[in-house]
């Protein structure tokens, strides 16, 4: 005999599936693609399942076009990862084509987008050069960044974003075509750069400037509050592989621009990242959304997910795009 006492389960009531509530049917099932190599791109995105991430990616992508239709609107900010994974040219498809109106990134997305434009190459082998030293002592990413902020800290009003596209446009770069800071520049969309002090390699150089770096990106947080002003009654926020800057940063533009009077509710945000971060799911998905408009959470690769919805968006719009 046992020592335990268990309960008696003879009393419970059951219901019947007929009247239950349920979530799934074989409507909302992924459809096997009949013909892989004659597959469309609209056949592929209706053969995933009608279920949770997938269904929200949709729900996104019409967030986004409606946005765009009613001339609200739709904010990137991106993390570095984006850039050294070859995201570069959808994002700058997607400003061409009046999908994006504003591009934000942390300022080591913007080393990354000035090294692949200048010189053809980034995305050091930390480990190796961490050994000796040499890690982040490239003199000429340095001193083509770091000069550029100081000169346009004395000479302009420009913040760091227009000052790097600026001089990409003048230096003629070999590989402009493929720099979000040039690209939209060329397509007068605000792309601004966001710093924090010491967290990136020209920080650590000679060439550095602090009150440059810190003026600059403080013009940037006030052109980024000028975007997020006008998210009144819908656009969209998405954060994109910054798991603390930019969800702080916008989390305090939104703020800012709450408590100068503007009415900044009903817009929708998204996250997308391969882990789900605390910052990004309350700054991003959660705060600026609560009690009106709507917060995604995506997570997988930047190098799946992001060619996936830009994809959507594309054949949403019918393969081009409306301009502002």
């Amino acid at each position: 005999m046992s020592l335990y006492t268990q309960l008696d389960f003879s009393g419970i009531r059951t219901i019947s599936i007929a009247t239950r509530k349920s979530k799934v049917t074989p409507a909302a099932f992924a459809k096997p693609l009949k013909s892989p190599a004659k597959t469309t791109l609209r056949q592929f995105v209706d053969s995933l399942p009608k279920i949770l991430a997938a269904e929200e990616l949709r729900d996104l992508t019409e967030d986004i076009i409606r946005s765009r239709r009613r001339r609200k609107p739709v904010v990137l900010m991106i993390g570095a990862h984006v850039i050294k994974v070859g995201l570069s040219p959808l994002i700058i498809d997607l400003v061409r084509g009046g999908v994006l109106t504003h591009v934000a990134m942390n300022s080591a997305a913007a080393i990354h987008d000035v090294e692949t434009a200048m010189w053809g190459h980034t995305s050091e082998d930390v480990a190796v050069n961490l050994m000796d030293g040499t890690f982040g002592m490239s003199r000429e990413t340095g001193e083509f960044m770091n000069k550029c902020l100081t000169v346009a800290f004395r000479n302009s009003q420009d913040g760091y974003g227009e000052a790097l596209g600026k001089k990409l446009l003048e230096k003629k770069a070999p590989n402009v075509s493929v720099s979000i800071l040039a690209q939209c520049l060329k397509a007068r969309v605000p792309v601004t750069v966001h710093a924090a002090i010491g967290t990136d390699i020209i920080h650590q150089q000679p060439t550095m400037d602090g009150a440059a770096t810190g003026e600059l990106s403080f013009r940037d947080f006030r052109v980024l509050a000028h975007s997020v002003k006008d998210l009144q009654g819908g656009g969209v926020v998405i954060n994109v592989g910054s798991a603390v800057i930019l969800p702080e940063v916008f989390l305090k533009a939104l703020t800012v621009v709450r408590n100068l009077g503007y009415k900044t509710k009903g817009f929708s945000t998204a996250n997308f990242d391969m882990l789900r971060h605390y910052r990004p799911t309350v700054n991003v998905v959660e705060r600026p959304t609560q009690n009106h408009g709507r917060g995604y959470q995506i997570t997988g690769h930047h190098e799946i997910m992001i060619p996936l919805l830009a994809a959507m968006i594309k054949l949403r719009m019918g393969g081009g795009g409306s301009r502002r």
